[in-house]
């Protein structure tokens, strides 16, 4: 495992001109978004009214799972930290809206515009602490808490997301729950060599259901990593 992404460098630094181009050019990582993507916006539940909803992709990098959510008739919002896969997002010309920024330190939208939020294979990043500065807890604690704001009433988010261990996946679904979200577990494909540990997860996160107007449902695609 020690070549997961979030462990060699900060995502603005490992995904670098060539990374990002490489990442983008691969058709396996293009049909493994478009799945995964698919799942989030299934489990997101929209209203099947045909009316355009605004969507957050945090974590969006070069589009990809943005381009899903143009291909099913919505309007979006890409965040993400690595200037590079932003800049191949705009040569690809996506029609999705792109931001700059680090989601450890909050989600600058206002208050209750967003219809709902994915993320794919992003969140478990606030896990380290790539700098001095950063403290997990506090980073996970800003990124929940104005996700949470930034919400429509009743809105849901989706994340898929690989934590390195039981630790990882607790403080994760402890920040979440802190900020307010309520909801479940759905997981996808498990390895064989995983299903204990998410035996345990879905048992403990059972408890710690709340009742709230936003739900969070995390995702987990145990596929090794993108």
């Amino acid at each position: 495992m020690s070549n997961r992404p979030e462990l060699l460098a900060p995502p603005e630094i490992f995904y670098d001109d060539s990374e990002a181009r490489k990442y983008t050019s691969s058709s396996r990582i293009i049909d493994i978004q478009a799945k995964l993507s698919e799942r989030a916006l299934e489990l997101l539940a929209l209203p099947e009214d045909g009316i355009p909803r605004l969507l957050l992709d945090i974590g969006c990098g070069s589009g990809l799972s943005g381009e899903t959510l143009t291909e099913n008739g919505h309007q979006w919002i890409g965040l993400d930290i690595s200037q590079s896969m932003l800049n191949i997002a705009l040569e690809r010309e996506v029609e999705g809206d792109l931001l700059l920024g680090d989601m450890g330190q909050g989600i600058a939208l206002r208050p209750g515009v967003i219809d709902g939020a994915i993320s794919i294979s992003a969140v478990q990043w606030l896990c380290n602490a790539d700098k001095s500065s950063h403290e997990p807890k506090l980073r996970l604690k800003a990124f929940f808490g104005s996700l949470y704001r930034c919400l429509a009433r009743g809105a849901r988010a989706v994340f898929q997301v690989y934590p390195e261990n039981i630790a990882q996946r607790e403080l994760i679904l402890r920040s979440a729950m802190h900020a307010g979200f309520a909801g479940g577990v759905v997981i996808d494909y498990p390895h064989r060599y995983a299903r204990p540990l998410f035996r345990n997860l879905m048992m403990g996160f059972s408890g710690l259901m709340r009742r709230c107007s936003e739900i969070l449902f995390v995702v987990y695609k145990v596929f090794a990593w993108l």
